[in-house]
């Protein structure tokens, strides 16, 4: 499986972006698709992450409320939809993907995951 991050820019607080994780090969429903950022100074930190069934799903306190998580089973594609951006979400967005047999109870651990994208940059200006 290889996933393909894109959808980030530069973008005023308040604003909105929506990030979009294309993978390659097949997803199984019980996989899981987590959403992770970095910034410059701080290690990768967990922000979403859903089964690509759309059974489970699980928001970082720091962006529930803001952030959705959808899919297109049609394109294997997920989404993130970022709304109301502050400067502090500004990092390196990563998609990545976990296998159907991870325990749903890992899904904020970065070691869970075995496919990564490669990242996309969102900048949020105030």
């Amino acid at each position: 499986v290889q996933l393909q991050a894109s959808g980030g820019g530069l973008v005023q607080a308040g604003g909105s972006l929506r990030l979009s994780c294309a993978a390659s090969g097949r997803i199984f429903s019980r996989s899981i698709m987590g959403w992770f950022r970095q910034g410059p100074e701080n290690e990768r930190e967990f922000v979403a992450a859903t089964r690509w069934s759309g059974g489970s799903r699980d928001y970082a306190n720091s962006v529930k409320g803001r952030f959705s998580l959808s899919r297109d089973n049609a394109k294997t594609t997920g989404y993130l939809q970022m709304d109301s951006l502050n400067v502090e979400d500004s990092a390196v967005y990563f998609c990545a993907l976990a296998g159907e047999r991870t325990i749903w109870g890992m899904a904020r651990s970065a070691g869970a995951y075995e496919y990564w994208g490669q990242g996309t940059q969102v900048t949020v200006s105030s």
